[in-house]
C-alpha cells in the first residue's frame, strides 16, 4: 500500500534517498524535477525536509492537487505543455543553474529507494509467488524486481503498463530503450515517452515480463478499490489490479499473488470525472 507513503506514494523513497546523498556544494544548488505529479511532489516534500530548494517542471494538464501539493512544500512549479517539455525544461534548468536533477525514473537513486519496497514486501510475505508491479519509467519495477529476485529467485515478476503509455513493453520486444511517439493513456503517473538505458537494464534483467492493459480495466479495477476497499485509487495505483483481473487472470489462478498500489495523488473532481468516462 504505496499509496500511503509520505508524499502520497512510492516515489518518496527514490527522492529522500538521492537528495540526502547530495553532498553540501550540491545541496547548495538546488534540484530540479519533471513529472506527471508523484515524483514531482516526492522530490517537493524530500527537499523541503532536507532544506534543498527546489523547482519542478509539470505538465500544466496535471492534477491540480499534484500542483499545489508541491507548491504547499515551497517548490517553485513551472508549468509545462506535456511532459516532453516537462524534461526538456528539467534539463535546461540543469544545465543553465547547475541545479541536481532528480530524474523521476533513471538512476540508482530510484532504484535502490523502490528496492527497499521490494525487500520488504519479499521479506514481509515469503508465500506470494507472483508479483505485479506499475511501470511507467522502470523506477519502481527496476528496484523491486532485482530485491525481489535476490531474495527469492524463484518468484515472478510482471510488469505492467497501459497500452497507451508502453514504453517498457516495447523496450523488452526490441531489447533497447525506445522511445514512444505520442502518450494516449488515464494512467498520467505511467505516461513516460521513454524507457532510457539504466532503468531499463535492470528491469530486463531481474522482471519476468511486461503485460499491458486498456484504460477500460483501469476504470473497473479504480471501481473495485473504492467499492471493496473504500479506497480512491489513481489509474496507475489500479494497474496491478487491472492486470491480475485481466491478462494474468488464468495465469494467477492458484497462485499467491502480491499487487502494488502505488500512489493516491488524485482529486476528487478528476477521480470522479474517469469513472463516468466509457468503460
Amino acid at each position: 500500500m504505496e499509496l500511503f507513503q509520505q508524499a502520497g506514494s512510492f516515489k518518496s523513497r527514490g527522492a529522500y534517498l538521492g537528495i540526502s546523498k547530495l553532498s553540501t556544494e550540491n545541496r547548495a544548488k538546488g534540484v530540479v524535477a519533471a513529472s506527471g505529479g508523484n515524483h514531482a511532489m516526492a522530490v517537493a516534500w524530500a527537499a523541503q525536509k532536507l532544506g534543498v530548494s527546489a523547482k519542478i517542471a509539470i505538465p500544466k494538464a496535471a492534477d491540480q492537487i499534484r500542483i499545489d501539493g508541491c507548491r504547499s512544500t515551497g517548490a517553485e512549479v513551472i508549468l509545462c505543455e506535456d511532459i516532453v517539455e516537462a524534461f526538456a525544461v528539467m534539463e535546461e534548468i540543469s544545465s543553465r543553474e547547475g541545479a541536481v536533477m532528480m530524474h523521476p525514473f533513471e538512476g540508482e537513486h530510484m532504484t535502490l529507494g523502490s528496492a527497499t519496497c521490494g525487500a520488504e514486501f519479499a521479506t514481509a510475505h515469503p508465500e506470494i509467488d507472483m508479483f505485479i508491479i506499475p511501470v511507467g519509467g522502470g523506477g519502481m519495477i527496476s528496484g523491486m524486481s532485482a530485491a525481489i529476485k535476490l531474495a527469492r529467485p524463484s518468484a515472478t515478476v510482471i510488469g505492467v503498463e497501459p497500452f497507451g503509455a508502453d514504453s517498457m513493453f516495447r523496450s523488452f520486444v526490441a531489447e533497447e530503450p525506445v522511445r514512444l511517439d505520442k502518450i494516449t493513456t488515464i494512467a498520467d503517473s505511467l505516461a513516460s515517452p521513454m524507457a532510457m538505458p539504466y532503468s531499463f537494464g535492470v528491469t530486463h534483467h531481474y522482471a519476468d515480463e511486461i503485460v499491458r492493459v486498456e484504460d477500460d480495466e483501469l476504470r473497473q479495477a479504480m471501481r473495485t478499490y473504492q467499492n471493496i476497499l473504500k479506497i480512491t485509487a489513481e489509474p496507475a495505483c489500479a494497474a496491478s489490479l487491472a492486470a491480475l483481473t485481466g491478462p494474468l487472470k488464468e495465469r494467477a489462478t492458484g497462485r499467491h499473488v502480491g499487487i502494488i498500489a502505488c500512489g493516491s495523488n488524485i482529486s476528487m473532481a478528476r477521480y470522479l470525472n474517469l469513472l463516468e468516462q466509457k468503460q
